[in-house]
């Protein structure tokens, strides 16, 4: 959630941000008089419930020749107190439903513009040159037996899979690569939950504007998160963080899955863009001044494990109205794919500010020893399944083989070559 004190005292931030998102800056003045509704019915609720306590103490000192007046005045000041506690109950009901309609508002400096309209900051790495027509992840793992989609719709459906023989040594191998690199810049590893409570899904920003995205299993009440960055945000809600010696950071491994609503027709070969995978998610929890510069130290991690995985790719800012409700901005890095001509997303990191941590109610203390409300980031540091088609065709050799990235090694027994099967 936006801080209120902010559109009150400055809502024109609040409609240019929603005017750069692509989004009715109408959103904004919806929430002012939600606000302003709820305020009043506070007001008003509070005051007679003031007269009615006085009213209520003078009952017992009065005479009895006027106590049923009285008693009768009390009466009808308690069913006058009740109708507006209804309309108080009325009027947070619809200031809520307004105030999650509002994403956070864009940092200075977004790119406008949508999906189309990234900006890239930076290009990293040499393109691949091959002297062959080279393959694309699928006809690659399929040579190495590491990957079975046909298997994966027989028993799953469309946009399932098998990772098999080296295909799951290498999920294997990223993890623990990923894991590494987070435990020695100071992350804590954790492996989250992957089905959460509504309350978790609500808090982070995921059942807005993408909730059809999102698996809900209506019996028990519970989603399956796409991210892990759900149940580690949600890990200290209610809580109150010593964030006196810097940033809490968690580096959480979880199963992730997402329905792909309205992607009809896109990406349908391979593990570009499937139901399910397993992601090495970095998230942190720190003070707002913090934010900005805790954003970038999130890209260079990102970075840096793209470095050791030697693919090339680059930097995108991207632009306000393909931003998730919860961030205020958020880099991209693309990889590339040979089999494309393309860079793909591989990795993303978002700044949420204190969106998140105003719903979940999660705070720190300042200098003073006031609470105030703590800020969230969150970036992935290994989308597995993707990682390894990037892998694949930027390593891949003339005869089907790939070579395996020196960093990795280590992960996979000291192979240096996956072989194609015979």
């Amino acid at each position: 959630m936006i801080d209120l004190r902010v559109l009150r005292e400055e809502p024109d931030l609040i409609r240019d941000s929603l005017t750069a998102r692509g989004m009715p800056p109408a959103l904004a003045d919806e929430l002012l008089a939600a606000d302003a509704a709820r305020r009043a019915a506070v007001t008003t609720a509070d005051h007679l419930r003031s007269e009615q306590k006085a009213v209520s103490k003078k009952i017992g000192a009065a005479s009895k020749e006027v106590r049923p007046a009285m008693l009768a005045a009390a009466q009808e000041l308690a069913n006058e107190v009740k109708a507006l506690e209804e309309q108080e109950r009325v009027a947070d009901a619809l200031l809520r439903a307004a105030y999650l309609a509002v994403p956070n508002l864009v940092e200075d400096g977004v790119p406008p513009g949508g999906e189309n309209d990234a900006v890239v900051l930076e290009t990293i790495g040499e393109l691949p040159t091959f002297d062959f027509q080279p393959r694309d992840h699928m006809a690659l793992g399929t040579g190495l037996r590491a990957i079975d989609m046909e298997r994966g719709a027989k028993v799953s459906g469309a946009r399932f899979y098998f990772l098999t023989g080296v295909g799951a040594e290498l999920e294997f191998a990223l993890a623990n690569l990923a894991m590494a690199q987070a435990r020695a810049t100071g992350f804590t590893p954790m492996i989250a939950p992957s089905l959460v409570r509504p309350e978790a899904m609500e808090g982070t920003g995921f059942l807005g504007a993408h909730a059809d995205e999102v698996y809900r299993l209506a019996a028990d009440d519970l989603y399956l998160v796409g991210t892990s960055e759900v149940a580690l945000a949600a890990y200290h809600s209610d809580e109150i963080l010593d964030l006196v010696g810097g940033p809490i950071r968690y580096a959480g491994w979880s199963s992730c899955f997402r329905r792909e609503a309205g992607s009809y027709g896109k990406d349908t070969r391979g593990l570009i863009r499937v139901h399910w995978f397993d992601k090495v998610e970095m998230f942190s929890f720190c003070t707002p001044d913090q934010a900005a510069a805790e954003h970038r130290r999130l890209l260079g991690w990102e970075q840096q494990f793209l470095a050791a995985l030697e693919v090339p790719y680059q930097v995108v800012d991207i632009a306000a109205g393909d931003l998730g409700s919860s961030a205020v901005r958020k880099y991209d890095c693309e990889a590339w794919f040979p089999s494309q001509s393309a860079y793909r997303e591989l990795t993303s990191t978002s700044n949420c500010t204190t969106f998140q941590a105003r719903r979940l109610n999660i705070r720190y203390r300042d200098e003073g020893g006031r609470p105030q409300v703590a800020a969230t980031l969150n970036g992935t540091l290994c989308a597995i399944a993707r990682t390894i088609a990037c892998l694949l065709e930027v390593h891949q050799q003339a005869d089907g083989s790939v070579r395996v990235p020196e960093a990795l090694r280590p992960y996979l027994g000291g192979r240096e070559v996956m072989e194609p099967v015979a």
